[in-house]
Order: C-alpha cells, then sequence, then structure tokens
C-alpha cells in the first residue's frame, strides 16, 4: 500500500468514527464541567502517553485558553504535567499510583475526573477512578478499543469503537471532543 492509499484508508476510518460519536454524551460533559464552576470544584485530567498530550492539551483550551478570553474559569489540572511528581512517585511507590497519590485527600465529592485511555486498561488510570468513585467524585472516561475496564467505571462514557491498538484514531477523536468542548464554550459559556 502507498502512502495515499494508506492515507486515505485512515480518513475514511477517522470519518466513520466521527459520524459514530455519541453527541449525548458531548452534552453530559458540557454539563458535568459547568457544574464544577458554580460549585467551585475542581477538574483533574489524566492519562498516559499521548493521552497525556491530550490531558495537557485539555487544560490549556478548557482552562488558561477559556480563561484569557474572560469566557469561564474552570479550576482545571492534568496530573501529568508535573514531571517530578509523577516520577517520584513512581519511583518511591510504582507507576500505578502517579495519579492516585497526587488525588489522595485532596480529591472531592463535587470534582470531577477526565480519565482519558484508548485501551481503558491502564493500572494508574482505574487505581485513581476507583478511588475518585470512593470518594463520590464524578468521571468522565475518554475510552477506544472495547472500552476496557475504565469505560464501565465511568459516569460518563464518551467511548471510540475500534480495534485494539488503532491509538492514532482514537486519540484523533479524543483531541477532537477537546476542541469541540472548547469551541462550544467560546460561544456558548453561561453557566
Amino acid at each position: 500500500m502507498n502512502v495515499k492509499e494508506f492515507s486515505l484508508d485512515y480518513l475514511q476510518q477517522l470519518k466513520l468514527l466521527i459520524d459514530q460519536i455519541d453527541l449525548e454524551s458531548i452534552e453530559r460533559i458540557v454539563i458535568a464541567i459547568k457544574q464544577t464552576v458554580l460549585k467551585k470544584s475542581r477538574i483533574y485530567v489524566i492519562g498516559n502517553g499521548g493521552s497525556s498530550a491530550i490531558a495537557s492539551h485539555m487544560v490549556n483550551d478548557l482552562g488558561t485558553g477559556l480563561r484569557r478570553r474572560d469566557v469561564i474559569n474552570f479550576d482545571i489540572i492534568s496530573l501529568a504535567d508535573n514531571t517530578p511528581v509523577g516520577t517520584a512517585i513512581a519511583n518511591d511507590i510504582g507507576y500505578e499510583n502517579i495519579f492516585y497519590m497526587q488525588l489522595k485527600g485532596l480529591l472531592k465529592t463535587d470534582d470531577v475526573i477526565i480519565a482519558i485511555s484508548s485501551s481503558g486498561n491502564s493500572p494508574n488510570i482505574i487505581k485513581a477512578v476507583e478511588y475518585a468513585r470512593d470518594v463520590g467524585a464524578r468521571v468522565i472516561g475518554c475510552t477506544g478499543f472495547d472500552g476496557g475496564k475504565l469505560k464501565p467505571l465511568s459516569d460518563i462514557s464518551f467511548h471510540i469503537e475500534t480495534r485494539k491498538g488503532e491509538y492514532g484514531l482514537v486519540e484523533d477523536i479524543h483531541t477532537i471532543l477537546d476542541h469541540l468542548l472548547h469551541s462550544y464554550l467560546l460561544v456558548y459559556h453561561k453557566v
């Protein structure tokens, strides 16, 4: 397969996935994150690898991007952004604890966790989400493949059903979710 054929195939797959996006889940996500402003609560975003980059991008767009335009002021942070903290936790007590330990004792019932995981099976994501559920915080799970363990643990599931291993397509759609949320709130921001 040459580059053009591969590109056409990839883009056709992406178009099919875009058409399958559950718009109800997006509406529920908007409602959940807007409630954090009213409740003066925080949004924590977590992810590994490419999903970590999406978490940072989401914080940039929904945090600083909207705040600097005087649109809406979300209290939002990515727990993947502090490399010294993450590596210290991973080194001292295990990688499966890097998000959980940052949430432990700080997470409140009205807070929201946005957990981004293509497989839905990352041990550090699952441990943090299980803790969030114990505390009573809302969990928004962004998954791909078959949803893994994260999908059924999520209060709101933004799921992209793909073949296992199609990280690029799943991460593309998760990035679209970020841009869609930002663009919507930029115009229709009333809380």
